[in-house]
């Protein structure tokens, strides 16, 4: 893992909906915590997905954020948030 790799950051949209449809404290807190992805991908509350390749979540409150690290071009793809419930698992 060489980290001092400058990161690009893609969103996929779908992310921008979901961050209309809660409330703007959380929404505000996520996307700070998406800003600073390309900082360190590997940092903070994460876990590599199981069965996936370069699929990861971070872990924020209640919410997770999944992501991918597509080290061949340097990107980092957010491409889905969602609040864990009882219900989630």
């Amino acid at each position: 893992m060489n980290l001092s790799k400058s990161w690009g950051l893609q969103i996929d949209p779908s992310v921008f909906k979901f961050f209309k449809k809660i409330p703007r404290y959380d929404a505000e807190r996520l996307l700070d915590v998406v800003k600073f992805l390309p900082l360190n991908p590997y940092f903070g509350d994460i876990e590599k997905m199981k069965d996936e390749e370069d699929s990861w979540r971070r872990r924020v409150g209640s919410y997770r954020i999944f992501y991918k690290i597509k080290t061949d071009y340097n990107i980092i793809l957010v491409f889905h948030i969602e609040r864990r419930t009882s219900k989630t698992y």
